[in-house]
């Protein structure tokens, strides 16, 4: 399908310049940014009028576990290990590969009603999640996430489990792909960390994991190591390919430093951590040596929700705070981390900006609304005001997924009520 899209103001994301421009789409890649004057002439199956809203990249989730909707607003208001062993363990250890397939479906409504297209997914049934994703239209990024302990067995597993969809889910669907990553440090023997270093060094690939979320987590890392978790992982050789760090909440300055070297992305989750009283990532720091920074969501038991505009509000706000800083982490970087950041740290090169040649993943903000005006400075308004009801168009992959309140290819209702059905069927077990 060819479309143009017209009348309106522009962001590639290449800068955060704002222009008046149309963008021309052939099948899933656009074929033209720039001047309405410029533009070739093409004959095409459907002619948007934007009638001066923004076009920009859409938003990429670069962390998150998509089919954890199912416990939203199921055990809130807890300390953090209460929550995870008396609440989400146990409900986990019911999920079937049907219900992360159902769950998944359910949180790729959620992502393009915000404008979001893309997911870096950790969670279980890999191949599950990536069929909701492929049928869904929404780019997906399996993230490995093995763990175990000290024997043979679970060494065996969680290695031979990576390698396995390393190969399987890249070069398969070009809506999926697999990145090389386990659940954490403190999840994970020693020894099947080395074998994931070894792993990410055969296929010269990087390793993405939890890190240094919470004070417990690496003051335990140190009691048992000498050294942070990310200090340990650099030792192992597992940041020789570059990688990426979520949550990175409780940082050291030699950290930051092994993130600058090695390329290693931060992925923020501001929402998450407030919620369960994490702390605050020391991003302004981080920015400041050279650390490359993108933004997630996590899960929706510990957020509640898949929004990244809640994501950018607190990612920006919460800085001020932790400096005392009015003017630390200013909106345009911050929108940049969300779009740009979030997609090369996914690995998606191919869709991090709008520009022909790209893959045509793009979201439309809505202007014409109260919280939009007035319009002083758009970037600004997005981060600070913004919010879901903005959103008047997500386009994935050069599909319409969602427009005005609907959501073209799929069956909403339907979604809902196998997702409601599923969660009933897991508490009666």
């Amino acid at each position: 399908m060819k479309m143009r899209f017209y009348n309106g103001l522009v962001l590639t994301a290449e800068d955060m310049e704002i222009r008046s421009g149309e963008i021309h789409t052939d099948g899933d890649t656009i074929t033209y940014v720039g001047g309405e004057k410029n533009a070739p002439a093409a004959k095409f199956d459907r002619e948007i009028n934007l009638q001066g809203n923004l076009i920009m990249p859409s938003f990429k989730n670069a962390h998150t576990h998509s089919a954890m909707v199912f416990l939203r607003s199921y055990a809130d208001d807890m300390p953090l290990q209460d929550w995870l062993f008396k609440q989400v363990f146990p409900m986990e250890d019911k999920l079937t590969p049907d219900d992360v397939y159902i769950f998944t479906k359910l949180a790729a409504l959620e992502y393009f009603s915000g404008g979001t297209t893309a997911c870096f997914d950790m969670y279980f049934y890999p191949e599950y999640i990536a069929k909701a994703g492929v049928d869904a239209g929404i780019r997906t990024v399996l993230c490995g996430s093995v763990s175990g302990g000290d024997n043979k067995a679970d060494y065996d597993s969680a290695i031979s489990r990576l390698e396995e969809y390393y190969n399987k889910f890249n070069g398969g669907d070009p809506l999926v792909s697999f990145k090389i990553g386990f659940h954490a440090e403190y999840t994970t023997h020693i020894s099947i960390m080395k074998g994931i270093a070894e792993l990410a060094h055969k296929y010269k690939q990087p390793v993405y994991t939890h890190n240094s979320e919470t004070a417990k987590e690496v003051r335990e890392c140190i009691e048992r190591h000498g050294k942070t978790p990310t200090a340990l992982m650099e030792e192992l050789g597992m940041f020789d390919y570059g990688g990426g760090g979520f949550h990175c909440v409780h940082f050291t300055e030699e950290d930051m430093e092994i993130f600058r070297r090695r390329g290693v992305w931060a992925v923020t989750n501001p929402c998450s951590n407030c919620k369960l009283a994490s702390g605050i990532a020391p991003l302004v720091k981080m920015r400041e040596k050279g650390v490359p920074l993108a933004i997630g969501t996590d899960g929706a038991a510990s957020n509640n929700a898949l929004d990244m505009f809640r994501e950018m509000y607190l990612a920006s706000t919460l800085q001020k705070i932790r400096e005392d800083d009015a003017s630390a982490m200013p909106a345009d970087a911050v929108l940049e981390m969300a779009v740009k950041g979030s997609a090369l740290a996914m690995g998606l090169s191919d869709c991090d900006v709008l520009a022909a040649g790209k893959k045509a993943d793009m979201v439309v903000i809505d202007l014409n609304t109260p919280n939009m005006q007035p319009l002083h400075n758009i970037v600004k308004n997005i981060v600070f005001a913004g919010n879901k009801t903005n959103v008047k168009m997500t386009v994935s992959g050069g599909v319409i997924v969602y427009e005005d309140g609907k959501f073209p290819t799929l069956d909403a209702e339907k979604i809902y009520a196998e997702a409601n059905a599923a969660v009933k069927a897991l508490i009666e077990r």
